[in-house]
């Protein structure tokens, strides 16, 4: 018996060492950087044991497993379950290969706002922290900032966390790890589709500044510059309006790739300086002014100032004049001419 054993080994002819030898020459080399097809096979508190076909099982640590947070393995991985890994680290000295789940998410999140950038998408997301610049936000996992300058709600930015608001994309640079959003740009889209440059809205005054006043139009800011007030000079916004103060205005832009409505009451005034003197008045042939407004926009679109139509009208004026002269002219003359020639034979006979 023993010896048929010892002939059955010598028959095969494969050792410890020949395997070993074989698994060498056919173990495939893993890189830093790889994505790989893994199955789970054992689960532990802070991670994962990861089949990927090496010769020692690659580990996954529970850090490694989302882009989001995860407190327990199960909420992400199940034994025996087969799918993509990022191969993040080189073996360590025990032959151990680290993988992540987080890297692959996190490089897709990136292409899908780089996409939705281009299609220049409106996205919501509720905010989750705020601090001393604006408020934080995530996209597709990644975290974006909303600066202050680009959050228009009425409230607080403290009483923003929790709050789903609508989102553009003003930078997407993966490299840097910048994702930065504008609440007003997207709210200012929307309320730019029914709102057209010359139209007079009603407002209310939501804050002053040196440079001017930001009035409240329906929900979205517009600027109404210190230049744009009125025709006379004005040392600051604060002389002319206050907090709250109920107004009737012109938009004379609106910039929907930065987000910026303009305002005029300056365009509206029926005499320099009514807004400093009566505002009322102002307000009361806000619409009368508007249409003159509008009706100078649309000369200067066709390429003719409503000054220019006036010289061209004097013009052809005086054309048509010199020609009538001219004509009269000729017609005396001729006459003149052939009198004299009816008196010169009429002498001669």
């Amino acid at each position: 018996m023993v010896n048929q054993q010892a002939n059955s080994t010598k028959d095969i002819g494969f050792t410890h060492e020949d395997f070993a030898a074989l698994l060498d020459k056919y173990d495939y080399h893993f890189s830093p950087g790889d994505i790989v097809a893994g199955t789970v096979f054992s689960m532990e508190p802070r991670g994962a044991l990861i089949d990927i076909g090496a010769k020692t099982a690659a580990y996954i640590p529970i850090q490694e497993m989302s882009i989001n947070r995860v407190d327990n393995p199960a909420e992400v991985l199940q034994a025996d379950e087969t799918r993509e890994f990022f191969i993040l680290t080189d073996e360590n000295e025990d032959g151990q290969l680290t993988l992540s789940i987080r890297r692959i998410e996190y490089m897709r999140a990136w292409e899908r706002v780089r996409q939705l950038q281009q299609e220049d998408a409106t996205v919501r997301s509720n905010v989750f922290a705020t601090n001393r610049g604006g408020a934080l936000v995530r996209i597709e996992g990644l975290r974006g900032f909303i600066p202050g300058s680009h959050i228009s709600a009425r409230e607080a930015k403290e009483d923003l966390v929790g709050e789903d608001l609508p989102l553009k994309f003003l930078e997407v640079d993966e490299e840097r790890n910048r994702l930065v959003l504008s609440h007003r740009r997207a709210l200012v889209e929307r309320k730019m589709n029914g709102l057209e440059v010359g139209q007079v809205v009603k407002g209310s005054v939501r804050g002053i500044k040196p440079y001017g006043a930001f009035i409240d139009i329906g929900g979205v800011s517009g600027l109404l510059h210190i230049s744009e007030i009125s025709h006379d000079h004005i040392d600051t916004p604060h002389s002319v309006f206050g907090v709250n103060d109920e107004l009737k205005v012109m938009i004379i832009d609106l910039d929907a790739e930065r987000g910026r409505i303009s305002l005029s009451t300056k365009q509206l005034e029926p005499e320099a300086g009514d807004m400093l003197k009566n505002r009322q008045v102002v307000f009361d042939q806000a619409e009368e002014m508007a249409e003159k407004y509008r009706q100078k926009l649309l000369a200067e679109a066709e390429g003719i100032s409503l000054e220019e139509e006036t010289v061209v009208e004097a013009a052809e004026e005086t054309v048509v004049e010199a020609v009538e002269d001219s004509e009269e002219e000729t017609i005396v003359d001729t006459f003149e001419d052939s009198e004299e020639e009816m008196v010169g034979a009429a002498t001669e006979e």
